[in-house]
C-alpha cells in the first residue's frame, strides 16, 4: 500500500468513527431526555437508578466485547493507531478520575482559593509532558514506560527499579478508584459499600480485561462524554436558579460576594460561637485522656460498664440501653488504638473549633490574612508556601504518571502524541475551570440555604447520606437549640458532587446522571491503571526478563491473570476504607515526581546519564518521600503505630513530599552518573529520539 493509500485508508477509518460517536451522542441526548420524561410520569426512582447504573456499563460492556483481541499490539497500545483528538479524550477521561471528578470540589468547597494549587498544578503538568516527554516516548515506539528505562539506560536493573516504581504508584491510585467505585454503587443501588465495591470492580473489569488498551481507549472516549454532559449540568443548573444566568463563570463573579457576605455573618453568630466553645471543651477532653492513656482507658471503659449495669437495674428504655452498649464497644480494644483514635478525635475538634467550621474565607488567597496579627502573617506565609510546594508536586508528578505517559504509546504518528496532549488539556479544562465554580455556587446553596434550618426540618439529602455512611456526612446539634450551625455539619469532601443535584433541588434524573459520570470517571481512570500495572508485571518482568520467548497469545493471557488478581487486591484494600480519595491521590504525585520524572527527563535531555545514576535517583527520591510521607502524615504515622507526627521541615506539609525528593533525586542521580563510567550508546540513541517531528 502506498502513502497516499494508507492516508486514504486512515481517513476512512476516522471518518467511520467520527459517524459511530456522533451517532453514539445522539442516542445518549435522547435517553435523558425519555428518563427526564419517564421520572415526570412517576417511574420508580430505583428503576431509574438501575437504569442509569447498569445502562452505561453495558454500553462500555459491548465496546470492550467489539475491542476484544489477543494480539499484544492491540493489547499493549491499541495497534498504534488511535488519532489524535480521540486520543485527546481518551487521556481526559484517563487523568478525569475520582480525584478529579469528585475531590476537586470538594476540596476547592473546604478550602477556598487555596484549592486551585491542584488546578494549576495538574494542568501544568501536562505542558511538561507535551514539551518535554510525549514525543520521545512516542518517537521510541514501544509498551511501557520501564521499556523506555531499560532501553535509554540498558540492563535489568533499570527495568526492575522502574516497574517496581510503576506498580506502587498506579497500585495506590487504582485502590482510591475503586474506593470511589464504592461510594458511587451503593449511591445509586443502596448496596453495602463492600458489595458496591463488588460491583463495580465488575465494570472495571469488563473492559480492560477483554481488549487491553484497544478495548479501553474507545471505551474511555465515550466515558468522557458522560463525565462532561454530568459534571457541567449540575453547574449550568445551579448558576441559572441562583442569578438566572446560565454561563457559570460569569455567575460566579456575582455570587462569591453574596458568599463573602454570609461569611461575615457566620463568623459573627453568637450560636457559631458557642459551637465553637464546645469543640474546644472537646479537644480539651481528648488532650486529658491522652496524658495517660492506660489509666484513662480502664476509666472510660469502667464508666460505661457502670452506666450500663445502672440502666439495666433501674429498666431504663431499650433505646437508651442500646446507645450505651454502642458506646461501650465503641471504646478502643488497647491502649495503641485508644491513643490513635484520641489523637484523630483531638486534631479534628481543635480544627472544628475555628470559625466557619475550620475552613479559611473561600475567596482569601493561601487561607490566611497577610494583614493580621502576627501569627496570621506567618499562617500566611507558610500556606503560600504550602500552596507553592504542591503546585510544584503535581505538576512534576503529572509528567511521571506511568498510565497517562502510555498513552502516547497509541498515536500513529509523533505529531499526533504532541496533538493529543493540546486535545487533552483542552477537554480536562473545561470541567477544570468548572469545577471552582460548582464548589463556590455549592457553598452559597449550603451557607444560605441549610445553615440555620431547623434540626427537624432538614432536607432529605443529609439524611440519606448520613444513613451511607456516617463518616461522609454528620450533622449534631451540639448547643442544644434545635438549629443546625455550620460548625455542626461535617461534610466529606468526596461527596460533595454526587450530592450536587440534591443540594440544588434537581430532578433525581440529574442526580443518577451525575453518578454515572463519577462512575465513568472512576472507570476510566481504573482502566488505565491496572492495564498498566498488569503490563509493568507481565511485559517488563516476566516476559521481558524470564520468559523472553512466550507466544503472543501466551503474553495476553498471563496480563489478563495477572490483571484480575491486582484487581480484587485493589478492591479489597479499598473496602478497609484506608483514607479520602485525595488524601490516597496526592501522595502519589510526590511519588511519581521524585521517581520516575527525574529518570525520564535526564534520559531525554542529558547523554551523560546511566543506569546506575537512574537507579540511585529513582531509589533515592523514593526513600526520601517515603520517609518524609510516613513520618510526619497523621494517617500514614498511625499505620506504622505512631499517631503523633513528627516536626515538618521548613512547614511543608506530607503531601508535598515531593520537595524533597525531586532535588535529591536529580541530585544523586547527577552524582552517580558523573561518578560512574558514561554509557557508550546513551548519545545516538538520544540524538535519534529528538530529531525533528515527523508524519510517520
Amino acid at each position: 500500500m502506498t502513502g497516499a493509500e494508507a492516508d486514504a485508508a486512515s481517513a476512512l477509518a476516522r471518518r467511520r468513527i467520527d459517524r459511530r460517536y456522533l451517532a453514539a451522542g445522539a442516542a445518549f441526548a435522547v435517553f435523558i431526555a425519555a428518563m427526564f420524561a419517564l421520572e415526570r410520569l412517576g417511574l420508580s426512582r430505583r428503576w431509574i437508578a438501575a437504569v442509569f447504573l447498569l445502562g452505561p456499563v453495558v454500553v462500555y460492556a459491548g465496546i470492550g466485547l467489539a475491542a476484544r483481541t489477543m494480539q499484544p499490539a492491540d493489547y499493549y497500545v491499541a495497534g498504534r493507531r488511535v488519532p489524535a483528538v480521540y486520543n485527546g479524550m481518551a487521556i481526559g477521561a484517563d487523568w478525569m478520575s475520582v480525584a478529579s471528578f469528585m475531590s476537586l470540589t470538594g476540596i476547592l468547597y473546604v478550602t477556598g482559593f487555596g484549592g486551585l494549587a491542584y488546578v494549576i498544578g495538574w494542568t501544568g503538568g501536562f505542558c511538561l509532558i507535551a514539551f518535554a516527554l510525549a514525543p520521545y516516548l512516542r518517537r521510541f515506539g514501544q509498551y511501557t514506560i520501564p521499556d523506555f528505562l531499560a532501553e535509554r539506560y540498558g540492563g535489568w536493573l533499570v527495568r526492575v527499579v522502574g516497574l517496581a516504581v510503576c506498580a506502587l504508584i498506579c497500585f495506590i491510585y487504582v485502590v482510591a478508584q475503586i474506593y470511589g467505585v464504592g461510594l458511587i454503587t451503593s449511591r445509586l443501588t443502596g448496596f453495602a459499600f463492600e458489595l458496591g465495591v463488588l460491583v463495580g470492580l465488575g465494570g472495571i473489569l469488563v473492559c480492560s480485561f477483554l481488549g487491553g488498551m484497544r478495548a479501553v481507549t474507545w471505551t474511555q472516549v465515550a466515558q468522557y462524554a458522560v463525565m462532561l454532559v454530568a459534571f457541567l449540568l449540575p453547574v449550568v443548573w445551579l448558576s441559572f436558579k441562583q442569578t438566572g444566568i446560565p454561563l457559570p463563570q460569569v455567575a460566579a463573579a456575582v455570587q462569591v460576594h453574596k458568599l463573602a457576605e454570609r461569611e461575615r455573618q457566620l463568623r459573627d453568630d453568637a450560636a457559631e460561637r458557642q459551637v465553637m466553645e464546645a469543640y474546644r471543651a472537646e479537644a480539651a477532653r481528648y488532650e486529658q485522656l491522652l496524658q495517660d492513656p492506660e489509666r484513662s482507658l480502664a476509666q472510660e471503659r469502667a464508666a460505661l460498664q457502670r452506666q450500663l449495669s445502672e440502666a439495666i437495674t433501674a429498666k431504663a428504655p431499650v433505646r437508651e440501653i442500646h446507645a450505651i452498649e454502642r458506646r461501650l464497644h465503641a471504646v478502643p480494644p488497647d491502649v495503641a488504638t485508644a491513643r490513635e483514635t484520641w489523637e484523630r478525635a483531638r486534631r479534628q475538634a481543635a480544627e472544628r473549633a475555628a470559625r466557619l467550621g475550620g475552613m479559611p474565607v473561600h475567596a482569601q488567597p493561601f487561607g490566611a490574612d497577610p494583614d493580621g496579627t502576627g501569627a496570621e502573617r506567618d499562617s500566611f506565609e507558610n500556606s503560600r508556601i504550602n500552596f507553592i510546594a504542591l503546585v510544584f508536586c503535581l505538576m512534576a508528578g503529572t509528567a511521571g504518571m506511568p498510565h497517562i505517559l502510555a498513552r502516547f504509546y497509541t498515536t500513529p504518528t509523533v505529531r499526533a502524541a504532541r496533538q493529543s496532549v493540546t486535545w487533552a488539556v483542552l477537554f480536562i479544562v473545561l470541567v477544570y475551570v468548572s469545577a471552582p465554580v460548582l464548589a463556590l455556587l455549592l457553598k452559597v446553596e449550603v451557607f444560605s440555604g441549610v445553615v440555620g434550618m431547623r434540626f427537624d426540618r432538614l432536607p432529605a439529602w443529609i439524611v440519606e447520606w448520613s444513613r451511607v455512611d456516617p463518616s461522609l456526612l454528620s450533622v449534631v446539634d451540639l448547643n442544644r437549640d434545635g438549629i443546625l450551625q455550620l460548625g455542626e455539619l461535617r461534610i466529606n469532601g468526596d461527596i460533595l458532587v454526587l450530592a450536587a443535584p440534591d443540594i440544588g433541588g434537581m430532578p433525581f434524573v440529574v442526580s443518577c446522571l451525575v453518578a454515572a459520570g463519577a462512575l465513568a470517571a472512576a472507570l476510566s481512570t481504573a482502566d488505565g491503571l491496572l492495564l498498566t500495572t498488569s503490563n509493568a508485571l507481565t511485559h517488563d518482568l516476566y516476559f521481558s526478563l524470564i520468559d523472553p520467548g512466550a507466544s503472543p497469545t501466551r503474553r495476553v493471557a498471563i496480563s489478563k491473570v495477572v490483571l484480575m488478581v491486582v484487581a480484587l487486591l485493589a478492591a479489597y484494600i479499598a473496602t478497609r476504607k484506608p483514607a479520602t480519595i485525595l488524601h490516597l491521590v496526592t501522595p502519589v504525585f510526590s511519588i511519581a515526581a521524585a521517581t520516575l520524572f527525574p529518570a525520564l527527563v535526564l534520559g531525554v535531555l542529558w547523554k551523560r546519564a546511566n543506569r546506575w545514576g537512574a537507579c540511585a535517583g529513582m531509589l533515592a527520591g523514593l526513600g526520601v518521600t517515603l520517609y518524609y510521607l510516613a513520618t510526619r502524615d497523621p494517617l500514614l504515622g498511625a499505620w506504622f503505630g505512631d499517631a503523633t507526627p513528627e516536626p515538618l521541615w521548613w512547614g511543608i506539609q506530607a503531601n508535598c513530599a515531593g520537595v524533597f525528593g525531586v532535588p535529591v533525586a536529580f541530585v544523586v542521580a547527577i552524582g552517580t552518573s558523573l561518578a560512574t563510567p558514561a554509557p557508550l550508546a546513551a548519545s545516538a540513541w538520544v540524538d535519534a529520539i529528538r530529531r525533528p517531528d515527523d508524519a510517520a
